[in-house]
């Protein structure tokens, strides 16, 4: 089948569109939590790394860390490590409605 000029490629979407030039919480909603249930820590803590950089250069203030209820074991890896991260200002433990000790809320150092 031939394609008339009039039958453009659709442009590929980004992953973080932008309206008027402006990107919304919406956008950047991926970004504001990060899941590591269900990995070992030497699978988790690059990927939270990672997580905490992204969220860092996209401009997010809070990041939502799932690690789960479970042993404890990740929670406690994942909170050692966030203590010495340099994009961490400070970080506790989730709140009812937030996701109880489930879930570690870390705010983000200012740039």
């Amino acid at each position: 089948m031939i394609m008339s000029p009039k039958h453009k490629q659709p442009a590929s979407r980004s992953p973080w569109p932008l309206r008027d030039g402006i990107r919304t919480p919406a956008d950047l909603s991926p970004l504001a939590e990060v899941r590591l249930r269900r990995l070992t820590i030497d699978e988790a803590l690059p990927r939270l790394d990672q997580h905490l950089h992204d969220a860092f250069v996209a401009g997010l203030h809070q990041v939502k860390v799932i690690h789960g209820k479970g042993t404890g074991t990740l929670r406690k890896a994942a909170e050692k490590y966030l203590s010495g991260h340099p994009l961490v200002k400070s970080f506790r433990p989730g709140e009812y409605g937030e996701g109880g000790i489930g879930v570690t809320m870390v705010t983000l150092a200012d740039k």
